[in-house]
């Protein structure tokens, strides 16, 4: 009888845990912000919340010291800035969404953050011992000195091939019909933001700005203009065209440089990952903040759509995905690191902030394996990232600007370093500078002359605009197909 109890004691202790986690990199949306169509723009209190519980949680994943599954070698209190590759546009949403962040992974350190003086006297540092993390950025303009290489590496502003495709949709029968069927729709709601848009604007041509100004309305305002005609169904039906039209934007099956935002952040995620492998685990953490769009064109891509067509809705404000590198070696150490043939990558997605739609996994490329072989991982992402300048040039069709200089160098030398893609680990780090995630907005501002939000909104379902239509919102079912097949 003693013999069983212990058994049965034995059977309740938790597992051991013989997994260790190597690194991760984290790409997240900004928080809750004002409308884009009433620039300027700015991250909001409940912004700045959000992003920073978001930053919590993945503190309480990775970084604290009782973390659930903790990154190997990574400071639980003071950050290193070497341990941390941080990266953002520079675009003042997305910088102040990457410190709030921030704040939330490496909170003010306290007593740790008092120095004692040659003379004895102690100083306390501001806020706390308010943590300074540097964040990277890339600028085009013409006074920054790597203007040429961040064109492509912000990606889209020259991208012609990828114009052409998004104008491609621009005149297609599945977006000229929704643009049909949907004017009266629009039309009828001009009362509740005809202060914004004109009658002639007020069309599916401009469906995400409009839900974008609709939306933070409904967040923001106490009393809306005409709020009787917001109804559930008019709300549900307002998300549910934005989610087509900015889906068939950011990506098409058949013409895959329409996600050149997706193509160029798949190449960021392997490069940034290899380089913690190369270098050991001294730089275990990548966090980048980017748009939508850029998760949009990647889910594509990565064929999630697939795993659900949620994935073909624009993700909500504060949302992330998370690669991370994960090894059944034992006593990993500096001196023992595992090799590649012993790594392993899970992604996850947290729609909204993280603290409270906590990270879900989800298996990549169409395969049933939620943790697959870095080989496998890398040899799928490589299938479409673009990751230099060459290689970028090439796709766009551009043989202007950088793409002239790109062409001149490699033809000087045979082979130039921004035209190494691959190595035996996949992608290698690009020249100067890291690759931005506004590409596929930029295309459509070229595409269309307007400047399209960066806003947030619950996934959708695109099945679901038949059921819309049955009820007579105006959509079709001939488009509520096309938009579940894109």
């Amino acid at each position: 009888m003693a013999f069983k109890t212990f058994l049965f004691s034995l059977a309740t202790l938790p597992l051991v845990n013989s997994e260790t986690v190597l690194g991760v990199y984290i790409f997240h949306r900004h928080g809750d912000r004002t409308p884009k169509a009433l620039a300027p723009t700015n991250l909001t209190a409940l912004g700045a919340d959000e992003v920073f519980q978001s930053g919590t949680y993945y503190r309480s994943k990775y970084i604290s010291s009782n973390a659930s599954t903790p990154i190997h070698g990574l400071s639980n209190d003071i950050a290193v800035p070497s341990q941390l590759n941080v990266i953002s546009p520079s675009d003042s949403v997305l910088q102040s969404s990457a410190l709030a962040f921030l704040q939330g992974i490496y909170p003010p350190a306290g007593s740790n953050s008092v120095s004692i003086l040659a003379n004895k006297s102690e100083v306390v540092a501001p806020l706390d011992g308010y943590q300074y993390i540097p964040i990277s950025t890339s600028s085009v303009t013409a006074s920054s000195a790597n203007s040429e290489n961040s064109e492509w590496l912000q990606g889209g502003s020259g991208c012609g091939n990828a114009v052409v495709s998004s104008n491609n949709y621009l005149s297609s029968s599945e977006y000229l019909s929704l643009l049909s069927s949907t004017k009266s729709f629009y039309t009828d709601l001009l009362p509740v933001y005809n202060a914004t848009f004109s009658a002639s604007q007020a069309t599916f041509k401009n469906a995400y700005t409009i839900f974008d100004l609709v939306n933070v309305a409904t967040i923001h305002n106490q009393t809306i203009s005409d709020s009787q005609l917001l109804t559930n169904e008019t709300l549900f039906q307002l998300r549910t065209l934005a989610d087509n039209h900015e889906w068939n934007l950011a990506y098409n099956s058949s013409d895959p440089i329409r996600a050149i935002a997706g193509a160029t952040l798949a190449a960021q995620i392997v490069q940034q990952l290899n380089a913690t492998l190369n270098k050991k685990g001294s730089t275990p953490v990548s966090i980048q903040f980017g748009a939508y769009a850029s998760f949009m064109s990647f889910f594509g891509l990565a064929q999630l759509e697939k795993v659900s067509a949620d994935f073909t809705g624009v993700v909500d404000y504060a949302s992330s995905i998370a690669f991370e590198l994960v090894t059944n070696a034992t006593n990993v150490s500096t001196a023992n690191y595992p090799s590649t043939n012993d790594v392993s990558v899970r992604f996850y997605m947290a729609n909204g902030t993280a603290a409270v739609n906590a990270p879900k996994i989800y298996p990549l490329f169409g395969q049933t394996e939620t943790t697959i072989s870095w080989s496998t991982f890398t040899n799928e992402m490589n299938k479409f990232a673009i990751g230099d300048t060459t290689s970028w040039c090439a796709a766009c069709g551009n043989t202007t600007g950088i793409c002239a200089t790109s062409a001149s160098t490699s033809g000087a030398d045979g082979g130039s370093t921004a035209a190494q893609t691959k190595s035996g680990n996949g992608v290698t780090l690009p020249v100067a500078g890291v690759i931005g995630a506004l590409v596929t907005l930029v295309v459509i501002l070229g595409v269309e002359g307007l400047v399209y939000a960066l806003a947030g909104l619950k996934l959708v379902k695109k099945s679901t605009l038949a059921a819309a239509a049955a009820a007579g919102t105006g959509v079709t079912a001939a488009g509520a197909a096309a938009g579940a097949k894109a």
